[in-house]
């Protein structure tokens, strides 16, 4: 796994091998942030199912201005450190999603919302996200999901499938 492209591109990301976790293929990568390319110079974004921290780490490597990184597992979260060693601007949290959103006083300008699959946790997220006004005026929400069924709350303004996989992007 490593940074596909801007200020820290090549950058090799350590990976775990822990149940539910799996990271974003390149290929997703790479289309996805040419979406997003327009939204990320200056942004504050919340990596909010951290893992890796790799999609964080490439919006901090195309120019977002911060990114907070959120998971629970505390290994993950140790591997998460590592591959922020040598990152800006990074602020990692070690809470469940819904203890930081409830908790924190940030309002983002893109939310990646990439959770292990199997738990169906988007559409809590976004009604938390939504509940405590997290997303600034036109903001964007990415969801990378495989068989949950998202309902839209927000105005969706691109949906993708990559193999068995779906990236849909909501804007405020």
């Amino acid at each position: 796994m490593r940074v596909i492209s801007g200020k820290y591109k090549g950058l090799h990301l350590e990976g775990f091998d822990i149940d539910g976790t799996r990271p974003t293929m390149d290929r997703v990568k790479e289309s996805l942030f040419g979406s997003i390319q327009n939204y990320l110079k200056e942004s504050v974004c919340l990596d909010l199912f951290a893992g890796s921290g790799a999609l964080g780490i490439e919006a901090l490597s195309n120019g977002a201005s911060e990114c907070y990184f959120i998971d629970k597992n505390i290994e993950v979260i140790k591997i998460l450190k590592r591959n922020l060693n040598k990152i800006d601007n990074a602020k990692v949290f070690n809470s469940s999603y819904e203890d930081f959103l409830n908790n924190t006083n940030v309002k983002f300008d893109i939310i990646f919302l990439d959770p292990p699959y199997k738990f169906n946790l988007i559409n809590n997220a976004i009604d938390l996200i939504i509940k405590n006004d997290l997303l600034n005026e036109g903001g964007i929400i990415v969801c990378e999901y495989e068989n949950e069924k998202i309902i839209d709350k927000l105005n969706l303004i691109k949906e993708k499938k990559y193999g068995s996989k779906f990236i849909k992007i909501y804007k405020k």
